[in-house]
């Protein structure tokens, strides 16, 4: 590198005193583009060479000007009392040192940017489901509701039309507030389910096998109960606002509506998953609370008893009906006409 071209090859006088040395002698100081070249004036024999870089001046603003070749070792000294000379060292190392800067404000620019990069794509992986948890907590029940009618409406594209025979949905509109809670809502698809299935909003769903298949309605009432206890409402939501993806979740949070097509290809998504199951210990006192035996249930699962004999064996076998004859024979009719 030549720093500055008007610099090049200067020389000038010097007084140089070597390590240790009693007298300083004479030399001619000559300016490379990055040495200090000490020479013997009568035949510019080099003497010794000094990197620029770290040159030390050892009287800042005095004449003449002393250097050192180091900032450690200051035994060996020039004096040089050529203002052009001091000058041109001065500038020659500004440029040196300018030079050697670049690479470390590049690698620090370079870094930074990388950083701000990382923490983008960082933010742009960690925003989007941090939003839709945050949707899926706060969603009150009636967008929740709209959540699970989407659900519901996909679910159909699959599993069959919903069931919509009206004396069969009164006895179901009958029936939710009462085992399940007040807001709740049951509907009946043709296509089997093996079970009930828990949708966002307070929803659930069953197939019309389930109905059919069995002689009263405890076995239907008792997959609903272990629906409900298998899986809490805000993951369930989750899990479809996930499907439906950032748009639709910001849309709920900002307008309150959840179009029928935004969960696309959801439904048969969890028509294809196992049904999910509670933990069986808990289940007789649930059971019990809303008069609905457990073998019912239990042997719709397994007929042979094996797997679900804690259901069996601990049936709190209530009095009580959960329909009347008149409300089975209507449900088990909901999907007929």
């Amino acid at each position: 590198m030549t720093a500055l071209t008007e610099f090049q090859r200067l020389e000038a006088q010097g007084s140089w005193r070597a390590t240790n040395a009693k007298d300083a002698r004479d030399v001619i100081v000559s300016l490379g583009e990055a040495t200090l070249t000490l020479m013997e004036p009568t035949t510019d024999r080099p003497l010794t060479h000094w990197s620029l870089p770290a040159v030390t001046r050892l009287n800042p603003g005095k004449l003449p000007a002393s250097y050192t070749p180091s900032s450690v070792d200051r035994d060996e000294t020039v004096e040089i009392d050529d203002p052009l000379m001091i000058e041109a060292i001065e500038r020659v190392q500004r440029a040196i040192a300018n030079h050697r800067s670049r690479p470390g404000r590049l690698r620090g620019a370079l870094l930074l940017i990388m950083a701000i990069i990382g923490i983008g794509v960082a933010g742009a992986m960690w925003l989007p489901d941090a939003l839709i948890r945050h949707a899926a907590r706060i969603a009150p029940p009636a967008q929740a509701q709209a959540v699970g009618m989407a659900v519901l409406h996909d679910l159909s594209r699959s599993g069959g039309a919903v069931c919509r025979r009206k004396t069969g949905q009164q006895v179901l509109d009958w029936l939710a507030p009462r085992l399940l809670g007040e807001n709740a809502q049951i509907f009946v698809i043709p296509g089997p389910l093996n079970g009930a299935r828990r949708l966002p909003g307070d929803i659930y769903v069953m197939g019309e096998d389930m109905l059919l298949a069995s002689n009263g309605p405890e076995a239907a009432a008792g997959h609903l109960l272990a629906a409900q206890q298998a899986q809490n409402p805000e993951p369930v939501t989750l899990d479809a606002l996930r499907h439906a993806g950032l748009l639709t979740s910001l849309r709920m949070m900002t307008i309150g509506t959840v179009p029928e097509g935004s969960v696309p290809g959801y439904g048969a998504e969890i028509l294809a998953e196992p049904l999910p199951r509670p933990d069986f210990d808990g289940l007789p006192q649930v059971f019990a609370a809303k008069g609905v035996p457990t073998t019912p249930y239990a042997r719709s699962i397994d007929p042979t008893g094996a797997s679900v004999m804690s259901l069996i064996q601990n049936d709190p076998a209530p009095a009580r009906s959960i329909l009347t004859d008149e409300q089975w024979l209507a449900l088990q009719q909901i999907c007929a006409g």
